[in-house]
């Protein structure tokens, strides 16, 4: 799959979670397979680019590219003037928020609350592409809410701009994350425009990944949160959609290797004190359908250290290993 210029290695992608895609679970998920991972959304504020969370955020030591940056705003120069700075620090594709529908930032007519305005839309997707020569993509969704589905429209806007490929959400905004994604107006946009277009939204296997790239005739697939704490799923897709086979599901003790790395790169990003805060929602996602999760996970929420959550880790991954249920 292409994104202008830039050939990605395959076309599964990670979708910008804000508050999970960080630069730990960004390279984690590249190295489970996936061929491209957004960065959380960055602000386009420009008071704002030297707080710690915008730095952080915009951190990429030691990432495997291609990087993608995803800016956030309702400014058109604001938000040309934050795809160059991004572009300046490193990023090598510029994503442009329309799909977030947290309040905080519908709140300030940005994210999804831009959809609401045409005409804006084109300004701030002009000025991005303008402003930097790298590609330029789009997240957004199907509409506004249910009576004002406009994505068909907007894509036919961002092709115009110059956009280089569209991820779209198969909910509206005032939807959220509530409800079933439809996949019938990701299809009406895919017929639409000629950029690759990607499906996002309850693609929680590889088998209904192959079922919706089937009937949208999308070029890639985007997966957001049925990566929290199964980050294999992107080799597992990437290996059904390329051959019709799943590859075998990870053993507990493969399970604690990549826990234990994942923290290993939390607590050295973020120090130990927030790395161990952070840690454990993490934590709890991994253990969440196995054997005695929801007890580990309390327990583990206790912990302050990096030292106790790791022993904690082990000694339950033991246990499970010892279990006699141990299926593997």
């Amino acid at each position: 799959m292409k994104i202008g210029h830039i050939t990605l290695k395959n076309n599964v992608i990670v979708a910008p979670m804000a508050g999970v895609t960080d630069r730990p679970f960004r390279m984690l998920a590249k190295r489970m397979g996936a061929g491209l991972a957004v960065s959380e959304m960055v602000t386009s504020i420009p008071s704002l680019w030297k707080s710690d969370k915008t730095v952080r955020r915009g951190n990429h030591e030691g990432e495997p590219g291609p990087i993608s940056v995803q800016i956030a705003g309702a400014d058109p120069e604001m938000m040309a003037d934050a795809a160059r700075y991004n572009v300046d620090k490193g990023a090598e594709i510029i994503d442009i928020n329309m799909g977030c529908p947290a309040k905080k930032v519908c709140n300030v007519a940005a994210g999804s609350a831009l959809m609401r305005d045409e005409a804006l839309v084109k300004r701030i997707l002009e000025a991005v592409v303008n402003a930097v020569d790298v590609p330029v993509t789009m997240k957004f969704r199907t509409g506004w809410d249910k009576d004002n589905k406009n994505a068909v429209a907007i894509a036919k806007i961002a092709e115009s701009s110059g956009i280089q490929s569209l991820a779209v959400h198969g909910r509206t905004r005032a939807c959220g994350y509530s409800g079933e994604a439809e996949y019938d107006t990701i299809a009406a946009v895919k017929q639409a425009v000629g950029l690759p277009v990607i499906a996002n939204g309850d693609i929680t296997s590889a088998e209904k990944a192959a079922k919706v790239l089937a009937y949208t005739k999308a070029d890639g697939i985007m997966i957001g949160r049925a990566a929290q704490g199964k980050p294999w799923i992107f080799n597992e897709l990437v290996e059904y959609l390329a051959t019709g086979k799943l590859p075998p599901a990870p053993t507990y003790s493969d399970i604690r290797a990549i826990v234990l790395s994942h923290l290993t790169d939390l607590y050295g990003f973020y120090g130990e004190h927030q790395g161990c805060l952070i840690s454990r929602k993490h934590i709890g996602w991994y253990v969440k359908q196995l054997p005695g999760g929801e007890d580990f996970r309390q327990a583990m929420n206790q912990l302050k250290t990096a030292e106790a959550q790791f022993e904690a880790v082990n000694h339950y991954f033991d246990l499970l290993l010892a279990s006699p249920q141990h299926p593997q």
